[in-house]
């Protein structure tokens, strides 16, 4: 199956996604949605498996895939041999794993010094805890992150893996990359990013970090945007539906009670009322349906927005105009983001095996003794 030439901004980058779970394909997601040529190295068993059929997971669109056995000496080469017309690596196993292998950083640029070697762990590449197993829960708890996470008087809340895996790993390993290919326009060599989820996390609460240590910020669940603060919360309506309100500032508070027809209301600005101005809001909230309450909010900036579940997201109006959601290969998924205006839209069709290795430096030859020998799926 052969597809367009990529466009975009990263047209022309090659890169060597090494298969493993959630934030190095993330990583190689975000840097194909914009046009770069990303080639995920499986297992060779793993593809066997799978034959030509595509692949549809969301993080494997825009891809293409090879299997290739790195235990064999044979693999080794031939993954030097790609490496070596590559712009980029994205490896995802503990400290050592790729060394061992003999496809570390060094063995890599031994063959192409201007390659950009992302390494993406949970704990970073040094460290006490550097070759420890682990996993997102497990690394922003220890940024301190997790602490602040939850409602008060209950245990902290993991936002699923969003902030470890995601946030904090593989999209601060794609701005990594991104950071190493810009030097390397200066310099010409390509530089090792070493991107930890524990770090990405730890600097996601930059806005934080000078109250929680001054001691501004209080205990969990208690603060303005942590749940604390009634103006900033979400609430039950009559159907067991869902609202978020996030009426901070003044005017949009005022807009809000106004469009409730609430009156009499609890100072917001005296802490102690709190629990009284959130059962007011409570007991307001669940007399009307989300339904009823959208039509109450419509046109307003009162800032109160149903909580969509994520089959309803694709739906909405907004969403529906900005194309904030796509259909590929029959999967609805989130577009590309962010975007570039005037860019024309990448091929975002899922994963199919790349049967053809010559454009990757590897001759047919070469690709034929290793797909005999089992090496090359």
């Amino acid at each position: 199956m052969e597809r367009a030439t990529r466009s975009g901004p990263l047209a022309g980058v090659r890169v060597l996604e090494l298969a493993g779970l959630a934030p190095g394909p993330f990583a190689g997601m975000m840097l194909a949605d914009h046009g770069a040529e990303v080639l995920r190295v499986e297992r060779a068993a793993t593809v066997a498996a799978a034959g030509d059929e595509p692949r549809h997971g969301v993080m494997d669109r825009g891809k293409r895939t090879i299997g290739l056995d790195l235990k064999s000496p044979e693999g080794v080469a031939a993954f030097k041999q790609l490496a070596g017309g590559a712009d980029v690596v994205i490896e995802v196993y503990r400290p050592g794993v790729a060394e061992r292998l003999g496809i570390g950083p060094a063995d890599l640029h031994a063959v192409n010094p201007r390659l950009v070697y992302g390494r993406i762990t949970g704990w970073g590449q040094e460290g006490p805890l550097a070759s420890a197993a682990g996993h997102d829960i497990d690394y922003i708890a220890l940024s301190g992150v997790l602490s602040a996470l939850g409602r008060e008087g209950e245990r902290p809340t993991p936002p699923i893996n969003l902030l470890g895996d995601f946030a904090g790993g593989g999209l601060m390993l794609a701005y990594g990359v991104l950071l190493a290919l810009v030097e390397r326009e200066r310099t010409g060599v390509g530089r090792v990013v070493d991107a930890a989820m524990v770090d990405g996390a730890a600097t996601l609460f930059a806005m934080f970090c000078p109250e929680a240590q001054s001691g501004r910020w209080g205990a969990r669940g208690t603060n303005l945007l942590d749940t604390g603060a009634p103006m900033y919360d979400t609430y039950e309506t009559a159907d067991g539906k869902f609202l978020a309100v996030g009426a901070l500032e003044p005017r949009f508070w005022a807009e809000m009670v106004s469009l409730m027809g609430l009156s009499d209301l609890p100072d917001r600005d005296d802490r102690s009322q709190w629990p009284a101005l959130r059962r007011r809001l409570a007991e307001a909230f669940g007399s009307r349906t989300r339904a009823e309450w959208e039509a109450v909010f419509e046109g307003s900036d009162a800032c109160v927005s149903p909580v969509l579940e994520m089959t309803e997201a694709a739906d909405h109006p907004h969403n529906k105009a900005r194309g904030t959601f796509v259909e590929v290969g029959g999967v609805r998924q989130p577009a590309p983001a962010p975007r570039l205006l005037g860019v024309p839209e990448q091929d975002l069709s899922p994963a199919t095996r790349l049967a053809d290795l010559s454009s990757w430096g590897l001759s047919a030859e070469a690709q034929t003794r290793l797909r005999e020998a089992g090496t090359l799926v």
